[in-house]
């Protein structure tokens, strides 16, 4: 079965609209671990517990926001979505841009966008995707998506419209807010030339389907192992380069890649 649409709504740009349907374009692979009572292995429950009457049922939990010390506004979901306005179902892009000009550090999170409805609305799907191919442009707009606004890139690739969530300039920590260490002195001739030629000799044409995530692999190994009572033995301390001893390092790793 098919993976279902995390939204459906609106593209709009001028007086077009795109019915769109959102679908995530990344799966979470990360290995999730529960909490266990060490003595008996039992797995461990988190109540919602009210410090006035003890535990609450699911139905009686609401949202609220603090607006004094102990006081909160309590805000049901439609008065929420109410806040979004057109905002909750129309990605309104609001202007183009050369794809080159975006920042990758703005990306976040990418997902597919289909076609929300046949007909008129896979035309209008197709007259977008070949209007941004043809110059080159991405779109850029707002999209309203669990209580919170993502600024949004839409553009053309693989045939279809990929939508890029993005962090807005504010969320950025920028190099000069951080106390980062000073470059140290500068490298010799025959440093720069070493490291260079090391960095040619292990240049391929990137594929990305060459990696694989090798730190689940080994923590799933690691799982199945315990599971059939196999002792587990820490790695041993891994070893530190010498720095003083660079261009020994380098030459060494340029030797072995020979």
């Amino acid at each position: 079965m098919a993976p279902r649409s995390i939204f459906n709504g609106t593209i709009s740009f001028g007086q077009v609209n795109v019915p769109v349907k959102v679908h995530s374009a990344v799966e979470d692979k990360s290995v999730h671990f529960a909490e266990v009572h060490v003595t008996d292995g039992a797995k461990i429950e988190h109540k919602r517990m009210c410090p006035k009457h003890g535990e609450v049922p699911y139905k009686e939990i609401v949202k609220g926001f603090e607006v004094s010390q102990g006081e909160y506004v309590v805000l049901t979901d439609d008065e929420i979505a109410a806040a979004a306005g057109r905002q909750s179902k129309v990605i309104e892009l609001e202007e183009f841009v050369a794809s080159g000009d975006i920042d990758p550090d703005l990306y976040d999170r990418t997902y597919y966008l289909g076609a929300g409805e046949k007909g008129d609305g896979e035309a209008a799907y197709r007259l977008l995707h070949d209007a941004l191919e043809k110059a080159e442009r991405a779109g850029i707009g707002r999209w309203v998506f669990h209580n919170r606004e993502y600024l949004v890139t839409v553009r053309p690739a693989q045939g279809l419209l990929l939508l890029h969530t993005m962090h807005f300039a504010d969320e950025l920590v920028r190099d000069r807010d951080l106390d980062l260490p000073t470059a140290g002195k500068k490298p010799s001739k025959r440093e720069v030339d070493m490291a260079s030629s090391l960095v040619d000799s292990l240049h391929e044409d990137f594929d990305i389907a060459d990696f694989e995530d090798t730190y689940r692999k080994a923590v799933m190994k690691l799982i199945r192992d315990k599971a059939k009572g196999k002792e587990i033995e820490p790695p041993p301390p891994a070893s530190s380069p010498d720095p003083d001893d660079l261009l020994a390092s380098l030459e060494a790793a340029v030797k072995a890649k020979r």
